[in-house]
Order: structure tokens, then sequence, then C-alpha cells
């Protein structure tokens, strides 16, 4: 990381250390969970997926946050850290522009002012979750340089926040960036998988066989893994996006270890050490690298990680709004594709699956798609 951003990072790391034990803190943020985001949000059984499967499906749906996804647990909870350290204003990156939304509304609910850069062709690809950030006050800033999506626009976010570290709090969105980002996301996000291992015990009376999440920078994911890991009995599957045949993003499938943006994990890089570019249908996942947690689970063995298509996510798509009446985000519909593969060859099992995010941002690019 650049010299100038290490007091930043030093000062955020120290603040943390007392602040997530803080009763105080805590609860003004179970506060905000419950009555701005919306928690708990439910676990929906899924009958119709489940016979078509032959499985017992249940659904943890993020999509039911306020703005829309799981992004919004990350962004107030780093709103009102940033408030603790005195931050004037904020500033974040976004892909699929869900995080760029909800770091929107949580700018307004702390009162902070709120820039967010975004690829330009995410921009394009995105353009209602432009209008909300606009919306809630945020200037949105088109990134034009390099491959024009998610990585570029954190490289942007960062050079705003070295040109002022002490009055600008960097609003990261997943789980990746240098120490603490990566733990600090995770545990905002970990309300998830705590929530998901009740909620299945109250249903089901027992754990699942299977959880599942889509896998992009990994905070969804890494969310609700944590809340499962020291359960032996319960898989960990993690689903990446495999792309159109020609580019993908299945980082800790394809990848090779480098660094990025302050962290070492799995990179999408060529022989020289240069980050190739990436795909997916779904903006969300098209980043080249992937949280060092996820590396870790997957070193490790807890954790398997799959690719799913363009083409398995849209089908999957189709398949859960037709079958149970709920869109979920393309980013989502690649765990779905990941569960209907996995239940094929395991009949009979019970499966968890997280909708990170609903559908509805993704409806030009899922008409585009049909006319394809």
């Amino acid at each position: 990381m650049p010299e100038t951003l290490m007091s930043a990072l030093d000062r955020l790391t120290e603040t943390l250390e007392g602040l997530l034990g803080d009763p105080g803190f805590l609860a003004e943020l179970a506060d905000e969970q419950q009555t701005f985001v919306g928690r708990p949000t439910p676990m929906t059984h899924a009958p119709r997926l489940g016979a078509l499967w032959g499985a017992n499906v249940y659904l943890k749906r993020e999509d039911l946050c306020h703005t829309g996804a799981h992004k919004i647990n990350n962004a107030i909870g780093q709103a009102l850290v940033a408030r603790r350290l005195g931050a004037q204003r904020l500033v974040a990156e976004t892909g699929a522009g869900q995080h760029g939304v909800a770091t929107a509304a949580a700018a307004a609910r702390v009162g902070l002012p709120c820039t967010v850069y975004m690829g330009a062709i995410d921009v394009v690809r995105q353009r209602s979750n432009v209008e909300r950030m606009k919306l809630l006050g945020a200037t949105v800033v088109p990134v034009e340089k390099g491959d024009q999506t998610l990585r570029s626009a954190i490289d942007e976010a960062m050079r705003d926040w070295v040109s002022d570290p002490d009055g600008t709090y960097y609003l990261l969105g997943s789980a990746v960036g240098p120490h603490p980002y990566p733990s600090l996301v995770a545990a905002l996000q970990s309300v998830i998988g705590r929530e998901s291992r009740e909620q299945i015990l109250e249903a089901s009376s027992s754990l699942p066989d299977l959880v599942v999440a889509c896998v992009g920078g990994g905070s969804n994911a890494i969310g609700m893994f944590r809340g499962f890991t020291t359960d032996p009995e319960v898989m960990l599957l993690g689903v990446e996006a495999g792309g159109d045949g020609r580019a993908h993003s299945a980082t800790l499938g394809q990848g090779t270890v480098g660094v990025l943006h302050g962290s070492m994990a799995p990179l999408l890089q060529d022989e020289y050490g240069q980050v190739l570019e990436t795909h997916s249908i779904a903006p969300g996942l098209d980043y080249p690298g992937v949280g060092p947690e996820h590396a870790m689970l997957a070193d490790s063995g807890r954790a398997r990680y799959e690719a799913a298509s363009d083409d398995e996510a849209l089908d999957a798509l189709q398949e859960c709004a037709t079958r149970e009446g709920i869109i979920p985000a393309l980013e989502s519909a690649h765990a779905f594709a990941g569960a209907r593969r996995w239940a094929g060859n395991h009949p009979g099992r019970s499966i968890v699956i997280c909708v990170s995010g609903r559908g509805d941002k993704d409806l030009d690019i899922i008409r585009e798609s049909a006319h394809a």
C-alpha cells in the first residue's frame, strides 16, 4: 500500500481493536441492523426448487435487506466506524452498484458526503443503481481508465483516499484489500451466518449438508461461511464466475498467488504478474482477486470453490424466478447454479443458499442476454 495510507490503516486497526468489543458501539450497530437494515432477514423454504433438484432447499434472504443486498450490512457498520474516527467524507468503489447504493444510503444516514467510483462499463450496465446513488446524495464518478470495471474503480477510490488520508474514510465494499479491511468486512457480514445457523436449526432441527454462496471478492460468502466453519459436517461451497467461455473471473479456480490492493491471495495474472481482464455477466463478480480468508479456506480444504458460467447463472435465475417467485441477483444466481449441480450428485440432502441480492438491477442485462 502507498506509504501515505499506512497511518490511516494503523489508526483504523487500533480503533477497531477496541470498537468491535465496545458494548455501546455494538448496541448502536445492532439497532441500525434492526431498524435501518431490516434484520434479521428471513430463511425461506424453497419446496418447488427442492422438488426439481431432489433436495431440501432453503434460501437466506439478503435480497430483503434495505437497498436490496447484503452490502448494507457492511456499509452501515463502516459508516458508524467512520463517524467515530471523525471522518469528513466517505469514498467507495462499486461494481454491480449495490455497494455504492448501500454506501450512499449509509452516508446519508450518518450525515457524511459520499463519492462513489464506478467503472464506466458498469455505469452503463447498472444504470438504475447509478440513479439510486445520485438520489441518495452521492457523487458518482465513472472510471474510464483500465478495464473500466470493479478493479479500476478500486484503484481510483484509493487514489482519492491517498489525497486526503486523514479527512477521508475509504468504505471498502468486499472482504479484500489491506488489513484490517478483510477482517472488518467479514466481521460485519458474519451476521448472515449467525442468523442462518439459528434459523436452519429452528426450521429443520438439524444443520444443512451444504451452504452455498457466490464469490467475487467474497463478502457475502465469508459472512455466510463464518456461521458454519466450526461445523465439520457442513460443506461450504463458493461459486465463482465462469464467464462466457472466453473470459472469466474464477480466481480461486485458475489464479496464482499475487498481491493486489494490499493483500496476498490468488490473482488472475499473466506470467509477468500483470493483472488480466476479467468477465462475468454479473458485474459484482468480475474482480481478478479474492479475499484472503477465502484463500485460507480453500488451501485448508475447509471450503470448496467451483465456477458457474454466464449461461448456467441465467438458467438458474430463470428457474428460481418461475419456481419460487424470487428473482435473485445475477451474482446470487451463480450460487443457485452451483447448488443445483451439487444436488444432482448428492440426492436427498439439505442445502442453504445465500441470496446475496435481488435481481431488479439486472433486468437490462437479462433482457439483452435473451436477445443475443
